[in-house]
């Protein structure tokens, strides 16, 4: 089976020669649906298969009792041994201090093959397991299990703790992109269960999260994220990721990116893009990605190549790019027309009360580039689209107040 696919550039590929990690982390974009049968059972084998034992972790969850039960129930039905570690701020009845503290709950964690957080708000298991930035008894025995070659996964806010540094409550994008970012407000220190120089982000494509992963990668000096879909997860092993579930995920490269500190706004220039679809594999120290078996089989979009034919005519500008699964859209039909670029507005059109600089919008561009490839595929029942090395620029615009006048009659 044909292994290549693409490569980062040699810089990325260095500053990603990291040791790796001797556990799993699964990040789970959100929004898992109980039937979704790829990633509930991809947790149980990774974790050792029937029988696994798995520690459930509801604390970032607003009604932790719930949540616990059913991501106990989704887990144990697929064979494992799963059962719910009390220690939420937000349990009732439940003196979770106590819990945190409790030797015996430490060493029921302890003797886990998996640790399975919540989702909910990430600030609260940074601040249970890892208070002012120190390790509790509790958070060491969950990294011993991950270093001894078990398993950590999370959906949602449990998925935003899995690098060294996550955001900890950034929920508008434009905001992000205006400039609106602070040390325990929008950023703060994550657990790290993936490789030092991995960000990664979650329900990345339902809610435009490009337009804040891309500036908090640039503010926090990271050159790559990974950001996951909803009802998706990606399996990192050390700097190997595979991604599962219903959708896919983007990974954001800007070991070669710029931007222009004479501009008063965020703006970057030439980062890489590439959507990765579930059955995808991507080496982050090589740079090698390799499609899904199924995508191999089907039809290759190389730009460069003599038989390329692609499908689309449109020539689309996107007038909301943060939208619901836009950039995936765009750079899909980017890939598969003849198109050299596309392009995208993010801007609100009626400013909320508290935005920053209203007036202030950003285009964005995507382009093809050296090495830009992909596949479609429908095998599974959909359009499904690899799309790699996809080149990116993001500009500040100002926009008109108002965007538009009703016309008068003569």
């Amino acid at each position: 089976m044909p292994a290549l696919l693409c490569r980062l550039t040699a810089a990325a590929v260095l500053l990603l020669h990291l040791a790796a990690h001797a556990g799993t982390a699964i990040v789970i974009g959100g929004a898992t649906k109980s039937d979704n049968d790829a990633v509930w059972q991809r947790i149980v084998d990774e974790a050792g298969g029937p029988g696994a034992r798995i520690a459930v972790f509801a604390t970032a969850a607003a009604n932790p009792e719930r949540s616990a039960g059913l991501i106990v129930a989704s887990l144990n039905r697929r064979g494992a041994n799963a059962e719910a570690i009390p220690v939420a701020p937000r349990q009732k009845d439940v003196d979770w201090q106590a819990n945190l503290n409790d030797p015996a709950l430490i060493a029921k964690v302890a003797a886990s093959k998996a640790v399975f957080f919540s989702g909910g708000a990430q600030e609260y298991i940074v601040d249970t397991l890892q208070p002012g930035g120190k390790a509790t008894a509790m958070l060491k025995a969950i990294r011993q299990v991950f270093d001894d070659g078990g398993v950590v996964a999370g959906t949602s806010a449990g998925a935003a703790i899995m690098s060294r540094l996550m955001f900890r409550d950034a929920p508008d994008n434009l905001q992000i992109l205006k400039g609106q970012w602070r040390d325990k407000r929008e950023y703060d220190q994550g657990l790290g269960f993936v490789m030092p120089g991995l960000f990664v982000d979650q329900h990345f494509l339902k809610r435009g999260r490009i337009g804040r992963l891309l500036p908090a990668m640039q503010a926090l000096g990271y050159t790559l994220g990974l950001g996951v879909e909803e009802n998706t997860a990606a399996v990192v092993k050390g700097h190997e990721v595979e991604i599962v579930g219903a959708r896919g995920a983007m990974l954001v490269d800007l070991s070669e990116a710029s931007s222009d500190a004479k501009l008063p706004a965020f703006n970057v220039r030439g980062a890489v893009i590439s959507y990765l679809d579930r059955g995808d594999r991507h080496d982050l120290k090589t740079g090698l990605t390799t499609p899904a078996a199924h995508k191999l089989r089907d039809q290759k979009l190389d730009p460069a190549a003599a038989d390329y034919r692609p499908y689309l005519q449109f020539d689309h500008y996107f007038l909301d790019i943060l939208a619901d699964n836009m950039i995936v859209t765009a750079m899909s039909q980017l890939l598969d027309s003849r198109q050299p670029e596309v392009r995208g507005l993010a801007y609100r059109v009626r400013p909320r009360p508290g935005d920053l600089a209203p007036e202030l919008g950003f285009e964005f561009r995507l382009y093809k580039g050296p090495g830009t490839v992909g596949w479609f595929s429908n095998a599974l029942g959909g359009d499904d689209y690899t799309v790699l090395k996809v080149r990116l620029d993001v500009t500040p615009v100002r926009m008109a107040a108002p965007l538009f006048t009703p016309l008068l009659p003569n």
